[in-house]
């Protein structure tokens, strides 16, 4: 197969390795297996154009390293397309390459691309912008706002600095006034501290990603809760990947939801993958099955 390498130099863990020594050790993996390789090394947003070249070109197969929000992009640009993406997981939680059982070693993945198998996995969207993994509002949005402000320059820094922001969220949580449509159904009013609406749902006793990439639902969580001692119970159970028995979170899963904020939407934002964005009053989701062509480990591995 024809590869296409795109490595941003400043992104996710990457900013802390030889960047250089990296794509040549890609390199040499999948020539040695027997694939065409070209390598592009980008800077920061450079690596959006770097997609879309090699979307119109010839390659067969997208390799891009870095963390959700890198790979939603590249997501977006290859859906529904005959070119398969290769995730090398060069984030801080690669919750998405989790759930396809990549190797978070970026060397032991690359040598796992080189005898992989292809495989078509599902796609979510927020009013048509596509994710891989999570759209929330609320809750974990405020966390990652509040993590922002900190200034970390590692992997490791930046989950240290997700926890705190994490206890600064959960015990001072938000509160919102909603109302929520899964797929026909009617409208629900409710209270809460936060709502997630996920690509498939989470799997349980592990980090919060889907053991089932390809189920075709989007999995939708509200935490019921919005008292500080019931929040303590509600952050325990997420780290324990306890979501059938959390009591503090109703879990639904449905094909569309409708997702309206009838609380002031300028107090909140929302985040995509790890990354914020501008909340609008209304957000319709969507799971698309099957729309992304992925390169997993084969079988035996």
């Amino acid at each position: 197969m024809r590869f296409s390498v795109i490595l941003n130099r400043h992104g996710g863990t990457l900013r802390t390795l030889d960047v250089d020594d990296l794509a040549a050790r890609i390199a040499n993996t999948l020539e040695q297996a027997g694939h065409e390789v070209s390598t592009h090394i980008v800077e920061g947003k450079g690596i959006v154009d770097a997609i879309e070249e090699a979307v119109s070109g010839e390659c067969d197969v997208v390799m891009v390293g870095g963390g959700d929000g890198t790979v939603s992009c590249a997501a977006g640009k290859l859906k529904d397309s005959d070119k398969v993406l290769a995730i090398l997981p060069a984030g801080t939680m690669n919750l998405f390459a989790r759930s396809l059982r990549i190797p978070l070693d970026l060397d032991e993945a690359v040598e796992v691309f080189a005898q992989g198998e292809v495989r078509e996995v599902d796609l979510a969207s927020a009013n048509d912008r596509i994710f891989v993994h999570q759209f929330s509002i609320g809750l974990h949005a405020k966390l990652i706002r509040l993590r922002e402000k900190d200034n970390f320059d590692s992997r490791l820094g930046k989950m240290w600095a997700s926890v705190r922001a994490g206890f600064r969220a959960f015990f001072s949580p938000p509160r919102m006034k909603i109302g929520l449509t899964l797929d026909e159904g009617e409208e629900r009013l409710m209270a809460t501290a936060g709502v997630g609406v996920t690509n498939n749902l989470f799997g349980e006793g592990h980090l919060p990603y889907a053991d089932e990439p390809d189920r075709g639902v989007l999995g939708v969580y509200v935490t019921r809760t919005r008292r500080k001692r019931d929040m303590v119970w509600l952050a325990l159970n997420m780290l324990l990947g306890r979501w059938k028995s959390n009591q503090q979170v109703d879990v639904h899963e449905a094909r569309t939801v409708t997702l309206r904020l009838l609380s002031r939407h300028e107090r909140f934002g929302c985040a995509m993958d790890g990354e914020l964005c501008d909340l609008e009053t209304e957000t319709v989701l969507h799971i698309h099955p099957r729309a992304l062509k992925v390169l997993t480990p084969p079988p035996e591995a």
